[in-house]
């Protein structure tokens, strides 16, 4: 049985006949940029979240990139942030000509260890970018506190994390800014690229507006340099067709983690995630950490089972932080989970027969390797 990292043929099967008569109803109408089902999102995002002002753009990275430039963040300044994540956080933070600061994960959530924080503020510090990693919501109490106590701004990284609350509220609505991805294969995702801009000040709303549209507000007046990020209209009219959805999608994600969790419970080389109290994680990967990763995820591979390995180097270690000088040993907890994490094949639609046949894999592959390494 061939079993891959996620299906979204499944996820369309659902959603087909709507999906389809909206795109056509789009194609018809003859508006194609920032019309009204671009209009018609950001209200409905906004409702669903609890949030002041969503701004639809063209992915998450430009959500990430334009917050940084909303809050005059730039050449001088230092971003807080974690290095086990995808390079479009730290990406954005070098976009902009500031320089990233690096700390150390929490080992059970793969989130930064909001402990760390601190300890990390100098006088260049402008912002905090805390990535709810997984669709796992950070420790956003302890941040906002260091936050309002070093005056500094805090950008919520929430590409993976659509629908995912921390003591009842949606991650991406508690600090200044939230960014959210919509690429094909987030928990809410378009059929192409997208990303949204999420926050309850006008201030940062109308900035980001401007600078999505080439920095102007007006037409033709072009008060700043900016970009080109809005969001194709026949993917805001297919997110709008997903959105209803997607609390019923994260609910099965959570069903299925616990499935798994049982699962894998009685062996003990399969170490399975961990929630924080008066969280809502969504899922967005099951993530476990074994022994002898690399052996065993190459050994799912020739069975059939789509695992992915993400992250294998973390960002302080990549080539385009290289001049910054970051040593092999800094981050040791995040240097050690990238040669442990593995990602197991996780959609809303999989089937328990599915997760049974990964499971008896998983656990089949990790035990012979593990007896014939300590031979």
């Amino acid at each position: 049985m061939k079993i891959p990292i996620i299906n979204s043929k499944r996820q369309y099967e659902t959603i087909a006949q709507k999906a389809e008569a909206a795109v056509l109803e789009v194609m018809r109408s003859g508006s194609y940029i920032l019309g009204a089902n671009n209009k018609e999102f950001e209200q409905e995002i906004c409702k669903y979240l609890d949030v002041k002002h969503a701004v639809t753009l063209n992915s998450g990275t430009d959500a990430l990139h334009l917050a940084l430039r909303a809050l005059d963040i730039g050449e001088g300044d230092e971003v807080i942030s974690t290095a086990f994540t995808f390079v479009a956080t730290s990406e954005s933070i070098g976009i902009v000509g500031a320089k990233p600061v690096f700390v150390d994960i929490d080992p059970d959530t793969f989130n930064i260890d909001a402990a760390k924080i601190e300890a990390a503020i100098t006088p260049k510090t402008k912002a905090i970018i805390p990535v709810h990693l997984y669709g796992q919501p950070c420790d956003m109490d302890v941040i906002i506190d260091i936050a309002k106590r070093h005056n500094l701004f805090v950008i919520e990284d929430a590409c993976q994390a659509i629908g995912a609350e921390y003591k009842g509220k949606k991650v991406g609505t508690i600090g200044d800014i939230g960014c959210f991805s919509f690429y094909p294969t987030k928990n809410l995702g378009t059929m192409g690229d997208g990303g949204l801009l999420t926050t309850n000040s006008q201030y940062i709303k109308d900035r980001v507006i401007a600078l999505r549209n080439h920095g102007g507000a007006i037409r033709y007046h072009h008060d700043e340099i900016g970009v080109n990020s809005r969001l194709d209209e026949i993917q805001a009219a297919i997110l709008r067709v997903k959105l209803p959805y997607v609390d019923s999608w994260n609910k099965a994600r959570r069903e299925h983690a616990a499935y798994y969790n049982e699962l894998f419970s009685k062996c003990d080389l399969i170490e399975t995630p961990k929630e924080l109290d008066n969280t809502y994680c969504v899922y967005h990967q099951y993530t476990v950490k074994i022994p002898n990763r690399d052996k065993v995820h190459q050994m799912l591979a020739e069975r059939g089972i789509g695992a992915m390995i993400y992250y294998p180097i973390p960002l302080h270690l990549q080539k385009v932080h290289e001049k910054y000088n970051f040593k092999k040993g800094m981050l040791p907890i995040t240097e050690n989970n990238t040669k442990l994490v593995l990602s197991l094949p996780m959609f809303a639609e999989i089937t328990k027969e599915e997760q049974e046949e990964v499971a008896r894999t998983l656990i089949e592959c990790v035990k012979e390797v593990s007896s014939t390494v300590s031979v």
